[in-house]
């Protein structure tokens, strides 16, 4: 986050209690209709980060690497491997989690309906066609950490990239024998019987069921640098929780009501991406440093990372002084 300079001894006085207007920059990875950024946005469509006393300005990035790249102005939220692809190079700028968002990225793996009596499990997929979006995905790190598990290796399954639209259409028609399809896409191909699922990491709880442990993926970072005062943190993060309750229970309509059309487009998908969302979330926004550390394994382990890339330690990493002031003051419950 980055700070911009307050107005001098600017405060507001209402109902005895003062109100400090902290204007926080943050860039978010693209496109505007991503699930795992979508509590970012009802918090500020809804006036969430206004009512902490937040003046927050969101700048997008076409790609996660963008919103990493632009930690070296300030704060980003975008997942954990491409803040350290593309993220801060020297310790002075090194990245600091401040709260999480998801555990993996949004996806499942499926088996296309044609194959299921063949592949039964994640060890079947040798030799076979494995759809995914495009190379390098988020997902390929989490795919790469299953074979892993099962004592296979990325070059012991065919990696096809079809696009995001185009990754549903080869499983129904059977060019791929296998998916990583994200949602709403994985929702629908197995509600219609077009598909099996084989993996789950689309909540908290698959991804433990998965892996045997919880992992994080998108989150919102700040530089060692420019660190934001512990209370402005807290009151981001309780707006952010705020969204998420307000996300795991409003309507599509009632959402559309507030949202801009960039982020519900298309219409006929927004509810099913809604749906996918309820229990997305790491629960509070915490992450423990085992979980760094298990991401930051399955990251070194599966992700070519630069040469000049640092990666920092898991306690160095994780910033949690912020969580001690989560809770609301007690006027405002």
């Amino acid at each position: 986050m980055r700070r911009h300079a307050e107005s001098a001894g600017r405060a507001e006085r209402v109902l005895g209690a003062i109100i400090l207007a902290q204007a926080l920059t943050l860039a978010v990875s693209g496109p505007t209709s991503s699930p795992e950024y979508l509590p970012l946005r009802v918090a500020d469509a809804e006036g969430y980060f206004a009512k902490e006393g937040l003046t927050v300005t969101v700048k997008t990035t076409r790609a996660e690497p963008g919103a990493a790249e632009a930690l070296a102005q300030g704060q980003a939220e975008t997942s954990l491997e491409a803040m350290l692809r593309f993220g801060p190079r020297t310790s002075k700028q090194a990245p600091r989690l401040v709260l999480g968002l998801t555990a993996a990225p949004l996806v499942a793996l499926v088996v296309a309906e044609a194959q299921k009596d063949v592949v039964r499990s994640v060890e079947d997929l040798s030799g076979k066609r494995v759809g995914m979006t495009a190379p390098g995905a988020p997902e390929q790190a989490w795919f790469a950490w299953l074979l892993a598990r099962v004592g296979l290796s990325p070059a012991q399954v065919s990696l096809v990239s079809r696009g995001d639209r185009g990754l549903s259409h080869a499983v129904e028609t059977g060019d791929v024998d296998a998916a990583l399809l994200r949602e709403p896409a994985a929702s629908r191909l197995l509600a219609a019987g077009q598909a099996q699922l084989l993996v789950d990491l689309r909540t908290p709880s698959a991804v433990r069921q998965a892996l045997g442990g919880v992992t994080v993926n998108a989150a919102v970072f700040m530089r060692a640098d420019r660190m934001v005062r512990d209370r402005d943190l807290a009151a981001f993060t309780r707006a952010i929780l705020a969204a998420e309750r307000r996300i795991a229970t409003a309507t599509a309509e009632a959402l559309t009501e507030s949202l801009p059309a960039s982020i519900t487009a298309p219409p006929e998908d927004f509810d099913g991406r809604l749906e996918a969302c309820r229990e997305l979330y790491l629960p509070e926004g915490v992450v423990s440093v085992e979980q760094v550390r298990q991401t930051l394994t399955l990251i070194r382990s599966h992700v070519p990372l630069p040469v000049t890339t640092r990666v920092p330690s898991p306690d160095e990493l994780l910033y949690v002084a912020s969580r001690r002031a989560v809770r609301p003051p007690a006027a405002a419950r």
